[in-house]
């Protein structure tokens, strides 16, 4: 604590500056600089942020929430899954429970390069402030990322609804003594901000959102990447013009800021690897200086697109030019790009200070397993269990890799390979049975060893519905049970199996006969 004593000297001797200079670095230091990889959710295969195995610092950005093409104020992940969709389809409520269980902080990004964000396609104010809040609330946010580019980003209409609605939510939140961190995320070139992303940040400041920062996307500089070809110098350039723009913004809605608090107000994201653009490429040696350039400057945030490309092509991956969404396209070695840009940043994407006192963490009470709340069938040490198959222990959710018996879930095992059960995440509040679908004999066939089965014919076999992928006789089907991927058989999804049985119930003649049929 600085004394009166010494603050009276300052100013007696002219040390305004230096009054103002403590004030700057004071309240740049109110918050700790944070690492926060980006997810993309709908990406195949899916990327498992909630194992701690595969994270590297606190906090994950889950990637990206935008307007449903059907319901234009309906959120939806990629405009494939809506709320309810990802929790059934990806687990995605539960794998956010498990990372939080472990300490992990969840941010949501809206937007994206792709699809459209929710207010350029959402008109209607009290609409939008739902939709955003749907999301909110419903994955118990206390920060999230809008991520705004392209036609998005050059709807200045929908960028006031954007900034409109999102004070009124940060409002509501500080009124109820809580606290909603938001990151704006923009494209830059090396000279920075683009006019309408300068736009983007008056319109958020003229409607009093409290930014937590501004993140920019140090990546696809094309054009303006210069002579010299690095995307690092480019980068630096580009984070330099972005801290001179938002001290004009911010000076020019009257609440200047210092020099050092802008900085803790800039985040930067890479595109890690190989970028959108052919011959420009962030390498492990670029990570390492731009990570020093951000401790240097006091950046408060790191990010990276994405964790799910860390990691190098392998051999069967030929053209490493082409942008892939699973590898980063460079030689890592045992090096990851998180590893690197994370290092010296030990805050959370909470902890950032805002106007109001955070949310505190959001942590799930185990559930007892009770078959009459339990998402899914207790664990039975007498039952069977196939690749796919879900089942309940000790509150927790646990699905099959394999064909397994009298093998408890939680069991542990040195290596996770062997481990016949995956945990996917907690049994939540508010879980109800799913219902099991049960295929009723006759449906198709049973199996039998001795016919002769063409490519698509259908057989039931121990209560599930499996499809021939190629001639075969005397193949058990039991082998896809198991998990095998060379199996001359393929296990129907819950979701074709409910089409089959639908259809066989509103018209009977669509049941097959007792021969083997073409499906």
């Amino acid at each position: 604590m600085i004394s009166l004593a010494v603050i009276l000297a300052l100013v007696g001797t002219g040390g305004a500056l230096g009054w103002n200079q403590f004030q700057d670095a004071s309240a740049a230091s109110e918050g700790t600089p944070f690492f926060a990889g980006y997810v993309d959710v709908t990406a195949t295969p899916s990327y498992s942020f909630e194992s701690a195995a595969t994270l590297t610092g606190k906090s994950v950005v889950l990637s990206f929430i935008v307007s449903n093409p059907d319901e234009p104020c309906e959120p939806s992940w990629g405009g494939v899954y809506g709320l309810d969709d990802a929790q059934t389809t990806l687990d995605l409520d539960r794998r956010i429970a498990r990372f939080v269980q472990n300490s992990g902080d969840v941010s949501v990004s809206f937007g994206g390069q792709a699809n459209s964000e929710l207010a350029t396609e959402c008109t209607d104010a009290d609409d939008l402030k739902s939709a955003y809040e749907a999301v909110i609330n419903r994955y118990h946010l206390t920060s999230i990322d809008l991520d705004i580019e392209g036609d998005s980003l050059a709807d200045t209409e929908a960028g006031l609804r954007r900034a409109t609605a999102i004070a009124s939510i940060q409002a509501d939140r500080k009124a109820a003594d809580k606290a909603l961190n938001v990151w704006l995320t923009l494209p830059v070139s090396t000279t920075g901000l683009t006019s309408v992303g300068i736009t983007a940040v008056d319109q958020f400041l003229a409607a009093n959102v409290n930014l937590a920062g501004v993140n920019a996307m140090t990546m696809d500089f094309g054009d303006t990447l210069g002579s010299s070809g690095s995307v690092l110098e480019a980068a630096t350039a580009a984070a330099e013009a972005t801290h001179a723009q938002l001290d004009n913004s911010y000076e020019k809605h009257g609440t200047p800021l210092g020099p050092q608090t802008l900085w803790s107000k800039i985040g930067l994201t890479p595109m890690i690897g190989q970028s959108d653009i052919v011959g420009e490429s962030f390498g492990l040696d670029d990570a390492v200086g731009l990570n020093a350039f951000a401790l240097d400057k006091g950046v408060g945030r790191m990010s990276m697109w994405s964790l799910n490309r860390d990691a190098g092509c392998g051999t069967n991956y030929p053209d490493v030019t082409r942008v892939s969404d699973n590898c980063s396209g460079v030689v890592q070695g045992d090096s990851t790009f998180a590893q690197i840009l994370a290092q010296g940043l030990t805050g959370q994407i909470d902890a950032v200070v805002t106007s109001a006192t955070a949310t505190p963490r959001v942590s799930s009470t185990p559930v007892p397993d009770d078959p009459k709340t339990s998402p899914y069938p207790i664990w039975s040490k007498d039952a069977t269990y196939v690749d796919g198959d879900r089942t309940v222990w000790y509150g927790n959710v646990y699905a099959a890799k394999w064909w397994t018996s009298g093998d408890q879930p939680d069991t542990p095992f040195s290596d996770d390979s062997s481990a016949p059960w995956e945990l996917i995440g907690p049994v939540l509040p508010g879980d109800k049975p799913i219902p099991v679908t049960v295929v009723p004999d006759g449906t198709y066939p049973d199996w039998v060893a001795t016919t002769i089965y063409e490519k698509g014919d259908r057989v039931l076999f121990g209560g599930r519905i499996l499809e021939t992928k190629w001639w075969n006789q005397g193949e058990s089907p039991q082998a896809a049970l198991d998990g095998s991927s060379t199996a001359a058989w393929v296990l129907l999804a819950e979701d074709e199996v409910k089409q089959i049985l639908a259809k066989a119930e509103a018209d009977s003649s669509a049941v097959p006969t007792a021969e083997p049929v073409a499906g």
